[in-house]
């Protein structure tokens, strides 16, 4: 999957903001709280939160690996190595977004127009 293709699927979700952070990540939020981070230098990687029931067998997918520094929060880091196809991928960023969006308080919602 292209870079390109990850940008636009986070930004067609709902209040999606998107920010560089920490040099070259592209960080993509939705009231302030991220859901996926994306590298910009090499072959594309990204992190996203998932589910904590999935958490291990994800990591046991190969190109799939727990996220530094956001693993105890259940984040996975997909690899080039992953062979998911891009759909598959894509699935698990509008996951981590529901995920992450859920969390929001039903201000913050109603302040960002999602329900």
């Amino acid at each position: 999957m292209e870079l390109e293709t990850l940008r636009q699927a986070c930004l067609a979700l709902p209040a999606v903001q998107e920010e560089v952070k920490w040099g070259a990540d592209l960080v993509y939020t939705v009231g302030t709280k991220m859901f996926c981070v994306a590298g910009t230098d090499g072959p594309l990687t990204f992190s996203c939160k998932v589910p904590d029931d999935q958490f291990e067998e994800l990591c046991r997918v190969p190109g799939i690996e727990p996220a530094p520094y956001l693993a105890r929060a259940r984040w996975v880091l997909l690899t080039e190595a992953c062979s998911w196809k891009g759909s598959q991928q894509l699935e698990l960023v509008r996951g981590s977004y529901r995920l992450v969006s859920a969390k929001l308080t039903k201000k913050v919602k109603g302040e960002i127009g999602i329900v």
